[in-house]
């Protein structure tokens, strides 16, 4: 922008001096040659008080070497016919002098390497006489060249004006456009604290002043909304209580053993929700290979009553993302879960963590049917049959937030295989177009 307007700027005011530089020019040029004309006009008149008392060439040299046209021998005096002929040295043509007695009154005629002025001088008995003063090209341009320089200086200093000065327009305006897109930026990170002193022109201003409005209703609304979080998980609590004094009371079973595993894993899932709602909003992170250990040992124990193979690859070192623990956790359980009721029992599955340069994948892969149109699943956030159900659509949610994606493939298994890519750090989420 600020390139533009500097353009934008040096053009026109090109264009303006232009405008008034190029007439101004021809103007100088003008001025110098009527100078230097009337200066020869001057000269020639000087002559008139002798030529009016004698036609003697004696005197008349005399006359002429006084002026300084004369002095530079530029000057001639041509005596009627039959009187003395020419006092001087002439450079005009005898047809311009001729003109000259014709007219009776001045002019200029071209002549080598300048012009002559050619000034008619009445004598007694109808007589005319003709003073012939000669001028050099350079005299008729004498400080024409100078005065174009400094009209030249001039405009240029003009336009360098110009252009530093709509350089500093445009520097204030893309600095506080700069400030906004920063401020932007931060705040859809989601750091909630970025607010911009609104400076520049009244438009900028007034878009800062509405950021500010706006950045406070967003952080209000997210306030109240994990408030709400919090207060309906706290809600939670009654009925969890219950739950957990009736599975205490279901006996030594297997079945009840799993299900006091699960109100007692419901329960650190609501505490979970409780404290990251309280806490201040800021960007989450986990290790990703402590939630696949913690998870598939979850997973491990019904896969086992179903005689299903399972196998955990990659989670061996700590791998940070930038999502919730709890988010992770869901996205897993609903994955996993959505395999245990698309495919047979017996279907072998597997859960594979790769760390790359800047990106993390999870791949959850199956031995089931798979899906048959991938795209429209992915399209659908749920399955049409295959192994990805509602799952699907809680990892697209989780991965957009990220800015990562989701991608459905076959699988070595030879069924479905959901991959998760999330960036090693929080990036702006990317919108999937939806038809």
């Amino acid at each position: 922008m600020r390139r533009s307007l500097a353009l934008v700027s040096a053009a026109v005011t090109s264009m303006v001096a232009l405008a008034f530089l190029i007439p101004l020019a021809l103007m100088v040029k003008e001025i110098a040659r009527d100078r230097a004309l009337n200066d020869a006009e001057r000269q020639a008149g000087s002559l008139a008080p002798a030529l009016a008392i004698t036609t003697d060439r004696t005197a008349l040299q005399r006359a002429v070497a006084s002026t300084q046209a004369g002095a530079a021998g530029r000057m001639a005096v041509h005596l009627p016919p039959r009187t003395g002929g020419t006092v001087g040295t002439s450079r005009a043509r005898l047809t311009d002098l001729a003109t000259a007695t014709e007219r009776g009154r001045s002019f200029s005629a071209p002549a080598a390497g300048g012009y002559v002025l050619l000034q008619p001088v009445a004598l007694d008995q109808d007589r005319t006489a003709i003073v012939e003063v000669y001028l050099p090209r350079q005299d008729l341009a004498r400080g024409v060249q100078a005065a174009w320089v400094t009209l030249t200086v001039v405009a240029a200093v003009l336009v360098a004006g110009s252009v530093v000065v709509a350089d500093r327009l445009g520097a204030r305006v893309v600095g506080s456009a700069r400030t906004l897109a920063r401020a932007a930026t931060a705040l859809g990170a989601g750091d909630l604290r970025t607010r911009i002193d609104p400076q520049g022109p009244p438009e900028l201003r007034d878009a800062g002043r509405a950021f500010n409005t706006m950045a406070d209703r967003v952080e209000q609304l997210l306030a109240a909304e994990r408030e709400l979080i919090a207060d309906l998980s706290h809600r939670l609590r009654t009925p969890l209580t219950a739950m957990r004094l009736n599975a205490a009371a279901l006996g030594a079973e297997p079945a009840a053993e799993q299900t006091r595993l699960a109100v007692a894993r419901l329960e650190e899932e609501v505490d979970q929700i409780i404290r990251s709602a309280r806490k201040p909003m800021e960007t989450a992170r986990c290790d990703a290979a402590d939630v696949l250990r913690d998870r598939m040992a979850f997973w491990s124990a019904l896969a086992e009553d179903q005689e299903r193979d399972c196998e955990l690859i990659g989670a061996g070192g700590p791998v940070a993302v930038p999502v919730p623990r709890a988010e992770l956790s869901a996205v897993l359980d609903s994955l996993l879960g959505n395999v245990f009721r698309h495919t047979p029992e017996g279907t072998a599955f597997a859960v594979t963590l790769h760390a790359g340069a800047g990106l993390v994948g999870i791949l959850v892969a199956d031995a089931g049917p798979g899906i048959t149109d991938p795209e429209a699943a992915l399209r659908r956030g749920a399955s049409g049959g295959g192994s990805t159900g509602l799952g699907l659509d809680i990892a697209r949610r989780m991965a957009e937030a990220a800015g990562g994606d989701v991608r459905i493939d076959r699988s070595a298994l030879g069924g479905a295989q959901v991959q998760i890519w999330l960036p090693t750090t929080p990036k702006r989420p990317r919108r999937r177009r939806r038809p």
